[in-house]
């Protein structure tokens, strides 16, 4: 989705400014200039006319620049975004166990990732650099001085309306959102990887392992202690009855000797 709003603001952009040429000589004024440009903003392609104030000679001009590269870098990177989140949306619903054999998928899908991640990053820093270039060249003030007329103070030249860039502005906002979505995307992909398993496999082991020691230390010192405890008292106990009968033993035959 936010591949989609990244090209069609930029792909789908058609704009135009319009100049107004007032010649001291006022037949020859030109009052309504208009210059239409799109994407992919090849401007050095785009020409008008415009009146000299020299009897009815009219010169042709055109706009400086060539940004279509920036332009068309961004827009490809977008385009091709959205046909992989769209292939891999349906790879993650109806082919999950393909996916996760042997690890490849998760794999490529990292490594594919990271790569868009970059690609948004690049691509939307020279899309905007490229946006700004375009700005200025549209930018009517900037045009008006392409007039040879505009350069004689006799004549007055004055923009009448300016480029509206608002949908490209947008592009370039939804270019950084969609690096930072992708660049969030990482850690989650990631997890699904080989690597991130590994790296968690040893340490519960570990734990495990200390864990089951140190419970056969503690059982056996729990055990030795209620044993050794109740031993001591029960030996006590024969003890004190082993006394108690030696005791009447010894009574039993003194009272006898004195009967008879």
């Amino acid at each position: 989705l936010f591949a989609i709003f990244a090209f069609a603001t930029c792909g789908g952009y058609s704009g135009g400014l319009r100049l107004s040429v007032d010649c001291a000589n006022k037949s020859e004024s030109d009052l309504s200039i208009d210059i239409a440009f799109a994407y992919p903003f090849r401007l050095h392609q785009v020409n008008f006319e415009a009146p000299t104030c020299e009897g009815k000679r009219r010169e042709t001009l055109s706009l400086i620049g060539d940004f279509s590269s920036s332009a068309e870098f961004f827009v490809t990177i977008a385009v091709f975004a959205f046909l992989y989140s769209l292939a891999a949306t349906v790879v993650y619903i109806f082919f999950q166990n393909k996916y996760r054999e042997n690890n490849r998928g998760p794999l490529i899908d990292f490594i594919v990732t990271v790569v868009f991640s970059f690609l948004w990053l690049v691509g939307s820093s020279a899309w905007a650099k490229g946006l700004s270039d375009v700005k200025i060249a549209t930018d009517p003030d900037e045009v008006l001085l392409l007039m040879s007329a505009c350069k004689q103070q006799s004549n007055k030249c004055l923009p009448v309306r300016s480029p509206v860039m608002s949908s490209l502005n947008t592009s370039v906002v939804f270019g950084f959102l969609n690096f930072i979505l992708w660049a969030g995307n990482i850690w989650f992909v990631f997890k699904e990887t080989g690597w991130h398993s590994s790296g968690q496999r040893h340490p519960p082991d570990t734990m495990e392992k200390q864990s089951s020691s140190y419970n056969q230390g503690g059982y056996n010192q729990d055990s030795y202690g209620p044993t050794g405890g109740y031993n001591q008292p029960g030996s006590y106990g024969q003890v004190g009855e082993y006394g108690q009968s030696q005791s009447y033993g010894q009574s039993g035959p003194t009272s006898f000797s004195n009967q008879i």
